[in-house]
């Protein structure tokens, strides 16, 4: 058997990958994080498995569910939102897994900040603005940020900040960045991206607190600043530039001799 670290996407049902899907579809065991997992999703599993949410669950109980499933041969589709990949906690799952020698794979899925760009319908790499996108977060009551990872120090890059689990952490947020943005940064908030119930505040650093707390958004947001956000004025891509010539389109061709 294996457990398969599935992510499901950012929210709307549609946007797992058909990989993903198709393992939940022939899985006898489904653990689905219930909190960010649609249940959409998951009602795609067999109709006699064992489908257990596991938001109110201990790792010490997942990883039971897991090992039960093993010792009955049973294939485990462990469903998380977004991109397992990112604040999924899957790495002391897979510890506990290697422990006990119990196979597994990941299957990746749409993760919050594309599905929030797409919602903002923008571009979060421009020409000359900005070609670097960070994925960060601020203190929580989890864990820290590690020495060095500060938005103090990210913010001299100057690049696009994409910054998770943060929404309540706004204030601290603008006295970080606003010595690198200034005051004037676009900043957009983003509410459950790709769910029934999305909605989209835009603002700036000097103002975006006030709007999220008149909008009592407390939870499940993705905060992203950056100049990209409000800019329109960039210089068109080198991609589509009849003059720039690449291996697949050489439209200067040189006369044979």
């Amino acid at each position: 058997m294996s457990v398969h670290f599935i992510g499901a996407g950012p929210g709307a049902p549609d946007l797992i990958t058909l990989r993903g899907l198709n393992l939940i579809r022939r899985c006898p065991v489904c653990l689905y994080a219930g909190s960010l997992v649609p249940k959409e999703v998951v009602a795609a599993a067999p109709k006699d498995a064992r489908v257990l949410d596991t938001a109110p669950m201990t790792l010490d109980e997942i990883v039971a569910e897991m090992e039960a499933a093993h010792g009955r041969g049973d294939d485990v589709a462990r469903v998380h939102s977004g991109d397992p990949s990112l604040y999924g906690a899957i790495a002391e799952q897979m510890r506990a897994l290697d422990a006990r020698n119990i196979p597994y794979d990941i299957t990746p899925g749409v993760p919050a900040f594309a599905a929030a760009a797409a919602a903002l319908g923008t571009e979060l790499t421009l020409p000359e603005i900005a070609q670097t996108i960070i994925l960060t977060r601020t203190d929580g009551k989890a864990s820290p940020m590690p020495e060095g990872e500060s938005l103090e120090v990210l913010g001299a890059s100057g690049a696009t900040l994409a910054i998770h689990l943060s929404v309540r952490n706004l204030k601290a947020i603008e006295r970080a960045l606003t010595p690198h943005y200034g005051a004037e940064c676009p900043v957009a908030v983003v509410y459950r991206a790709s769910w029934p119930d999305e909605r989209i505040i835009r603002g700036t650093l000097g103002d975006i607190w006030g709007k999220i707390r008149a909008a009592k958004i407390t939870r499940t947001a993705l905060v992203l600043v950056g100049p990209v956000l409000g800019e329109t004025a960039f210089r068109n891509s080198a991609l589509y530039d009849a003059d720039h010539e690449h291996v697949l389109r050489n439209r200067k061709m040189k006369a044979s001799p």
